[in-house]
C-alpha cells in the first residue's frame, strides 16, 4: 500500500502556506486553505505544466493556476502548489472529449518540451513507463524503446496477453500524415465536474502527438474502464485519421498495462473489449 507523504514545514513556509493546516486529499495531494500541494514524480514536467497553465485560457474550462514560491520557483523539494478547483470526476465522457478538443486548439501554440525527446532510462519510474508505452504505439517495432532501455518483460499472463495483442494491432497500422503538437495525454478520470460549472483540469500531462490521438485516448479509456457505450467511438469519428488514432491509443494503453509494475489483471478485460471494436474499424 502506498504511504501518505505529508508536505514538510519548509515547503509550507516557502509557498507561504502556514495559515491553515494541511488536509490530505489522497496519497500525494494536500489541501491547504484554497491551495493544493502535490508531490510530483518529475520536476521538469511539473515545472513545465505550471508554466503552461499560468496564462492559459480556454473557453468553457476552469484551469488550476500555479502558485509560485517566495523565491519564484514552481517546485520546492518535489512539491508544487496550485489553486484549488472544486469538483470530482464524473462519467460525462462526451464532455471530456469536447474539452480535449478545445484544450488542444489552445496548446497547439506550445513548443515541444525538451524532456519529451529523452528516452526511458533506468532507474525506471512511472514517467519512464509512460514514455516507453507512448513510443511503443508509434515505433516500427512495438516496445523497441522499452527493450533498448532494459525494461523487463512482463511475467504475468495478462501482461503477456497485452504484448501479444499489441503485436497484432501493430501490423494494422498504416502511415498517417498529421501534425504533432503538445497534447494532454491523461484526461480520462482527471477532468473535474461541479454541477453546471465549467469542467476543470488541474494539470497537463504532455505528449507530442496529434490532437486526435489524445481524444482517442479518452475514448479508449472511457469504454475500457468508464462504462461508456460503444457508440462513443462513432460520435467522435470526424476526428482526423480516427481509426488509426484509436489503434495507437489502444496500443499505448496495452503497453502501459504490460510494463507498469502496479498493473492489475482486472484492467485487461476492458482493453480487450476495445481491441475487438477497433479491429473491426481498421
Amino acid at each position: 500500500m502506498t504511504s501518505i507523504v505529508e508536505p514538510p514545514e519548509q515547503v509550507l513556509t516557502t509557498f507561504g502556506l502556514t495559515a491553515h493546516p494541511p488536509i490530505a486529499m489522497d496519497v500525494a495531494a494536500w489541501r491547504v486553505g484554497e491551495v493544493v500541494l502535490t508531490l510530483v514524480p518529475d520536476h521538469a514536467r511539473a515545472a513545465w505544466s505550471a508554466t503552461a497553465r499560468e496564462h492559459l485560457y480556454v473557453e468553457g474550462m476552469r484551469i488550476a493556476r500555479p502558485i509560485r514560491a517566495s523565491d519564484g520557483r514552481y517546485v520546492v523539494s518535489g512539491w508544487r502548489a496550485d489553486t484549488y478547483v472544486a469538483g470530482s470526476p464524473e462519467p460525462r465522457h462526451d464532455e471530456v472529449v469536447a474539452l480535449a478538443d478545445r484544450l488542444h486548439a489552445a496548446t497547439a501554440k506550445f513548443e515541444r518540451p525538451r524532456f519529451l525527446l529523452q528516452p526511458p532510462a533506468p532507474p525506471f519510474n512511472d514517467v519512464d513507463v509512460f514514455v516507453a508505452s507512448d513510443r511503443a504505439a508509434w515505433e516500427e517495432t512495438p516496445l523497441r524503446s522499452a527493450r533498448a532501455a532494459g525494461m523487463g518483460e512482463p511475467t504475468s499472463d495478462d501482461g503477456q496477453r497485452s504484448i501479444a495483442e499489441m503485436k497484432i494491432l501493430g501490423k494494422l497500422r498504416r502511415p498517417v500524415d498529421l501534425p504533432s503538437q503538445v497534447v494532454h495525454g491523461d484526461l480520462f478520470g482527471t477532468v473535474l465536474f461541479a454541477g453546471a460549472a465549467a469542467p476543470a483540469i488541474t494539470d497537463i500531462v504532455p505528449y507530442w502527438r496529434p490532437a486526435s490521438w489524445a481524444a482517442a485516448v479518452v475514448v479508449v479509456d472511457a469504454i475500457a474502464w468508464g462504462g461508456a457505450s460503444e457508440d462513443l467511438i462513432e460520435r467522435w469519428s470526424d476526428h482526423p485519421e480516427w481509426p488509426q488514432m484509436l489503434l495507437r491509443a489502444l496500443m499505448f494503453r496495452l503497453a502501459v498495462h504490460s510494463l507498469h509494475p502496479r498493473s492489475t489483471a482486472g484492467a485487461l478485460p476492458g482493453l480487450l473489449r476495445v481491441v475487438d471494436l477497433v479491429r473491426m474499424m481498421v
